[in-house]
């Protein structure tokens, strides 16, 4: 089974809302993209602001990613023994994690595509995985089935285009319901190698990005919530986890 060179990918993430109000907005980041069996490792100076754990991934029993992605694919009667996966996430900094969308393209032996993991966090500390089929485009449907934003309930239907990131990065999510203007959100960026000094050109771009990109959703849900904004009650099965260690 052949690994794949990390990247960290600069990004820029937009999101656009049309309903009840015309709200937008447009921020730089940055991601990791590796093969999960062969995660980076940043020297020691900089490891405190770029290290994974996989309890931050999925919910299944395992001390490492390739066990929790198996077990996930398991329960959707995929067997992926023996194939490379390979991740898109954000990396923990000072003890903090928070990635909205976790996104892993899991291969078969054979290295043909066989399904796409997209694992989507809130800010209330929950998380969950939808297991795609997406087609030769990258592109999937399937139904929300998760608390994310207080101005979004949990209904309609997520169409994504999600695929394999090469020297540019192109993700897009959107959301349709009944009688509602899509809510759009996408994530666009190129790659460099991961090297101390794309890490310190990352951090100068996007400092402490775990941090800064949850301050940004509560600045924007704030700003949404001053405009008038219906806020959803959050369902009672929306459990916390720990983002902090």
């Amino acid at each position: 089974m052949s690994t794949t060179e990390p990247f960290l990918y600069f990004t820029r993430i937009r999101h656009v809302r049309r309903a009840p109000v015309h709200h937008e907005f447009e921020y730089r980041s940055y991601s990791w993209f590796f093969d999960i069996d062969s995660p980076p490792v940043l020297p020691i100076a900089l490891r405190p602001f770029g290290y994974f754990r996989a309890a931050d991934h999925l919910t299944g029993p395992g001390p490492d990613l390739r066990t929790r992605v198996d077990a996930l694919l398991s329960e959707h009667g995929i067997d992926n023994t023996g194939g490379r996966v390979t991740a898109l996430m954000n990396a923990r900094a000072l003890g903090y994690v928070f990635d909205p969308l976790t996104v892993f393209w899991c291969h078969g032996p054979d290295e043909r595509l066989r399904c796409v993991i997209a694992e989507v966090h809130n800010t209330y500390g929950g998380r969950h995985a939808y297991v795609l089929q997406p087609d030769a485009g990258g592109r999937a449907e399937i139904d929300k089935r998760f608390y994310v934003s207080p101005f979004n309930p949990v209904d309609g239907r997520y169409e994504l285009r999600v695929p394999e990131p090469t020297g540019a990065l192109a993700l897009r999510v959107s959301l349709l319901r009944d009688g509602q203007p899509p809510f759009l959100a996408s994530v666009t960026g190129h790659r460099v190698p991961v090297t101390p000094r794309s890490v310190l050109r990352a951090q100068l771009r996007s400092p402490l990005s775990p941090w800064l990109t949850s301050a940004r959703i509560r600045r924007q849900g704030i700003a949404l919530w001053a405009r008038g904004v219906p806020v959803a009650p959050r369902p009672c099965n929306s459990s916390p986890r720990r983002v902090f260690s």
